[in-house]
């Protein structure tokens, strides 16, 4: 059996491009267990708040319950739930989800081919990772779990790009030379015995919803503000000025030079004849990753 196609193939809520990673993020918090305890059973109240933060930093910028994933992932034939009065879930309401003392377990053919191979567990996570969230959240992601993606893992065992899913290598340069080796929002254009350094090409539109690898869906960004730009902190308007969550708190003059003065601040344009980000992909960012409300600039 196929595992990787198994869990490629989980039914997901879906409209217009809405994120709804929830059963990907419990999937990797559950091979974090298994790595650590086995299919040992995950008893909700236990795990709830784990799994509450983990969609609260990592699922969309909606509420979120943890109860949906947690009952919702039985449909897909990999994920077991029990009550204290026999098998079968109870539902997705937390209520009764905490009532029913549920625990949930891996699906016992899936624990045995886990068990057996340890780089399946490796290989599970990687894909639901580069499926659904950019590079840039991969480490933050796996600590929060507690996945090791070095335990299991021999040389050479990530599997090959698809035609469908490869990416293009050209991309980070396309952009960087774009934007003339500069962050576009900050300019910052460090160099180190002749290489950029400190520079990402960002995707506005995540590549894992679809989001091309073209310079209308990419800005040059300082390796600090990708990651706040893909957790959220940072974010654009059609004008094509950066706004600032205003639930990202900075008191220091660090934090206020380098995050909350570029609220409102135009970017910076890449070279005339070159393709700035198109609306659609910034309108994306906008609903699916932005935790909104944005700050008022001065």
């Amino acid at each position: 059996m196929d595992w990787i196609e198994r869990i490629a193939g989980i039914r997901r809520w879906t409209r217009a491009g809405e994120r709804a990673p929830h059963k990907p993020l419990l999937l990797l918090y559950v091979l974090g267990r298994f790595q650590q305890y086995g299919n040992r059973p995950i008893t909700f109240t236990d795990t709830e708040s784990d799994l509450k933060k983990l969609l609260k930093e990592y699922g969309p910028p909606r509420d979120t319950s943890p109860g949906y994933p947690f009952h919702h992932l039985t449909s897909d034939g990999l994920w077991i739930v029990d009550t204290a009065t026999g098998p079968g879930s109870p539902g997705p309401e937390l209520g009764r989800l905490r009532a029913s003392k549920a625990t949930g377990r891996l699906q016992p053919d899936l624990a045995r081919a886990l068990a057996e191979d340890p780089t399946l567990a490796v290989r599970i996570a990687r894909h639901l990772l580069d499926a659904n969230f950019p590079a840039s959240l991969h480490a933050d992601i796996c600590r929060l779990v507690g996945l090791d993606l070095d335990s299991g893992e021999a040389p050479g065992i990530r599997p090959p790009a698809t035609s469908a899913t490869r990416r293009d290598p050209a991309f980070r340069e396309k952009v960087l030379m774009a934007y003339e080796y500069a962050c576009a929002f900050c300019s910052y254009d460090g160099w180190l015995d002749g290489m950029a350094v400190g520079l990402d090409a960002a995707h506005v539109r995540w590549w894992a919803f679809e989001g091309p690898d073209d310079l209308a869906n990419g800005l040059c960004l300082w390796a600090l503000h990708h990651k706040l730009f893909d957790k959220g902190v940072l974010g654009l308007t059609a004008e094509r000025t950066v706004t600032v969550s205003a639930r990202f708190v900075g008191r220091s003059t660090t934090a206020r030079d380098l995050v909350l003065s570029l609220a409102g601040r135009p970017i910076r344009e890449p070279q005339p004849g070159l393709s700035s980000p198109e609306l659609a992909h910034i309108a994306w960012h906008a609903s699916q990753v932005f935790r909104l409300p944005a700050r008022g600039t001065h």
